[in-house]
């Protein structure tokens, strides 16, 4: 009985000790205690304002060959040379196929003959019809000049049938000789030499294709092309000059190059509702090939708009698209409705105005109510915050958002529920 009260008057102590050698650090953990008053979260914020921003959808496209022709034999006959060289680029009139014409050249000389012939024939006639008219009443009848005359009509249609049956033989012989009708690249042949060929054949011998300049066509919805000439007659797209347009790969890649509207949509499928437009890029180093799928940014015009950061944005489980703004000194959460994309920016048509200002730096545990000590900074279009007293990295634009807190110049919005502002015209 003893030993179990002193026992627990050295475990009372003990435990007395532990606790007041942890009640600092339990201090230290408590926000707000001694020493240590809450005050505002320190944020960093930008100026949000209204700017003209390049309009432009993506649509999706795909190359079409600027020219290309199936090469067909028009004589029958057996091949007996393939000069050109498969994959290569090959010039109009360039030869492509030799085909046996040892036959041709025999039609050709029989009929150059029958030429000569109804030449000899036709002189005659007309010899003899000279000689009756100058007898005519001195021993020959009007009857036998009229016969001579008929004589010489027939003998002219001989010589015509004949000239037209030399000019055949002569364009078969021709035709021996397969040449390109187009300046392209030659695909691979499908027949090899020696092989036997026929006039006019399902099968092409080859394909010659011309790759520069070369067509990409894209379809888009009849309605949202009325939606934007809507939205350019009510004034809230400035329509361009000109429909300028860049292609991107599938790899997400830019081509250099620049297209032009070739055809506008001049009918609608009756299936799909869609008109198809086609525009023309240069294409020297063929990178573009027919058949392939890529992307085409329309640029439209412009819009003014409010650009917001895309960086201090969240988006629900429900798909609304909040953001923080500083007002009074107080975090206020509200819900963006956007329209597109400008570069790492939203295009955003409601839930801000222009002079509020962004909350982009400090959010990581910012609650909606919450009190906060804003600081003016800058945003670089990689997303990454800066001090707005250093300068922003090149390029980072401010086009819609004081301090340089957004995108660049020359980037355009991309709204894929949009459509070509002059589709059709």
């Amino acid at each position: 009985m003893l030993l179990t009260r002193r026992h627990a008057a050295l475990c009372g102590r003990a435990a007395v000790v532990f606790l007041c050698a942890a009640s600092p650090v339990l201090a230290q953990q408590r926000p707000g205690g001694p020493g240590h008053p809450v005050g505002p979260t320190k944020v960093g914020v930008v100026t949000l304002a209204r700017s003209d921003v390049p309009y432009r959808v993506t649509l999706p496209g795909r190359a079409v060959a600027y020219e290309q022709v199936d090469i067909r034999p028009r004589v029958e006959g057996v091949v007996q040379a393939i000069p050109y060289g498969p994959g290569h680029r090959v010039q109009k009139g360039e030869v492509l196929f030799r085909i046996d014409g040892d036959d041709y050249k025999a039609q050709a000389a029989a009929a150059q003959a029958a030429v000569a012939q109804a030449q000899a024939s036709l002189a005659n006639a007309q010899a003899t019809l000279n000689r009756y008219k100058a007898l005519e009443n001195k021993g020959i009848t009007a009857e036998q000049v009229s016969t001579a005359q008929v004589a010489v009509v027939q003998a002219k249609a001989s010589l015509l049938s004949a000239q037209a049956s030399l000019q055949t033989a002569q364009l078969n012989l021709d035709r021996t000789v397969v040449r390109s009708p187009i300046t392209g690249v030659a695909g691979v042949a499908t027949v090899s030499v020696g092989a036997l060929v026929t006039a006019n054949q399902t099968t092409a011998l080859t394909t010659v294709t011309r790759l520069d300049p070369i067509y990409v066509d894209v379809e888009e919805s009849i309605r949202r092309i009325n939606e934007v000439r809507d939205a350019i007659a009510a004034g809230r797209l400035k329509a361009g000059d000109k429909l300028e347009a860049s292609l991107e790969f599938d790899s997400g890649q830019v081509f250099k190059g620049k297209g032009t509207l070739v055809s506008p949509g001049a009918t609608v499928s009756a299936s799909t509702g869609t008109t198809t437009f086609r525009f023309q890029f240069d294409n020297p180093d063929r990178r573009i090939l027919p058949g392939m799928f890529v992307r085409v940014n329309v640029t439209l015009g412009s819009v003014r708009a409010i650009l917001v950061p895309q960086g201090p944005t969240t988006r629900a489980s429900t798909g609304a698209l909040t953001a923080f703004i500083a007002r009074d000194g107080t975090a206020h959460q509200v819900t963006l409705t956007t329209s597109g994309t400008y570069h790492n920016a939203w295009i955003v048509t409601g839930g801000v105005k222009p002079g509020d200002e962004l909350i982009v730096d400090g959010l990581s545990r910012l609650r909606a109510g919450a009190k906060i000590a804003p600081t003016p900074v800058a945003i670089t279009p990689d997303g990454v915050v800066t001090d707005k007293a250093r300068p922003a990295a090149t390029g980072a634009a401010g086009n819609g958002v004081a301090g340089k807190g957004v995108a660049g110049k020359g980037v355009a919005a991309t709204a894929p529920k949009e459509a070509p502002a002059k589709a059709g015209n």
